[in-house]
């Protein structure tokens, strides 16, 4: 039919480019010489929600074997507070990344 055109509607953003908003962030324990296996498995099942002490173990032998393991992914408030309560704990941890 003449004269209809199609529109596009564009919704609002809720954040800028950057803001973290919507994405996933990653947690990310690395490998290191000082902690044992103890410590990082008790460490991840304590301070992770839903990591229980053989999940931790699991965690924790890939963190060996690999050299790093993502323990975490959501959104970035929880991450933060995950890597820091893991990082005061001792272990070694790669920057906080967007995925």
């Amino acid at each position: 039919m003449l004269g209809e055109m199609s529109q596009t509607v564009e919704l609002p953003r809720v954040g800028g480019p950057g803001s973290g908003l919507g994405e996933e962030w990653r947690v990310v324990v690395l490998n290191d010489d000082h902690n044992t296996f103890d410590h990082v498995a008790e460490t991840l099942s304590r301070v992770i929600p839903g990591v229980s002490l053989a999940q931790g173990y699991r965690l924790a032998d890939q963190i060996h074997k690999t050299g790093l393991a993502i323990v975490w992914s959501g959104p970035r408030d929880e991450a933060q507070q995950y890597w820091e309560q893991l990082d005061s704990a001792g272990l070694t941890m790669a920057p906080l990344e967007a995925g």
